[in-house]
């Protein structure tokens, strides 16, 4: 498959890019800075100066923004619906590395994660954020998207061990019963999604197994 990776120099991005050329797919790697990936084709471009012809032709499209002061927080909005708008009308289907804020942690879908008492207040902006940016997504019916929530404990340096289960709207628990997944298992399972090409238009999320 022929991927662009946006955002490429950020850890989970450059996880991503990692596990999509390992399977050998093309990948072609966007950032503002030079490449750190191990992409072999890649565009020096800030993600709000791409165009439509930049990413045509590609299977899929990853958005690995991510943004964490105060100023910048509205960008994860910014930047996934003007990729959106990018691959509307096409059959590009965008992936986003999404929040675990947003997971709901009833069944009943009344409460998400980043409003319980437990969730650290530190992160709340950002979850909060990226919750506005879901939210936003799925407004979008001209557009094929798939935002990928990550477990509470999105470890950059945890082991690979290829297994995980894959959640949808609600926190889902390893058989250990914890929220845990590494950037490398979290890799697997989003180039899983890629290659499936299913779940368009929906939430999901990955947690180890």
């Amino acid at each position: 498959m022929k991927i662009a990776v946006v955002a490429s120099n950020g850890k989970a991005s450059r996880a991503i890019i990692e596990e999509l050329v390992a399977r050998g797919h093309e990948v072609t790697a966007f950032a503002r800075h030079e490449n750190q990936s191990a992409a072999k084709h890649f565009v020096q471009k800030d993600i709000l100066d791409l165009t439509k012809g930049d990413l045509a032709g590609f299977d899929a499209v990853v958005d690995g923004f991510g943004a964490f002061t105060p100023e910048t927080l509205p960008l994860h909005t910014k930047t996934s619906q003007h990729l959106a708008d990018l691959v509307a009308g096409t059959n590009t289907c965008l992936y986003i590395v999404g929040g675990a804020g947003s997971l709901y942690v009833d069944a009943s879908h009344k409460v998400q994660l980043l409003d319980t008492p437990e969730f650290p207040a530190v992160f709340y902006a950002l979850a909060k954020a990226q919750t506005e940016e879901l939210a936003a997504l799925r407004t979008r019916k001209d557009a094929k998207w798939v935002f990928v929530s990550p477990a509470a404990d999105f470890r950059p340096d945890g082991e690979k061990t290829g297994a995980y289960i894959l959640g949808g709207e609600e926190l889902t628990l390893s058989t250990a019963g914890e929220s845990i997944i590494s950037y490398a298992d979290y890799a697997v399972g989003m180039v899983d999604l890629i290659e499936s090409g299913e779940h368009i238009g929906t939430r999901v999320s990955l947690v180890q197994k």
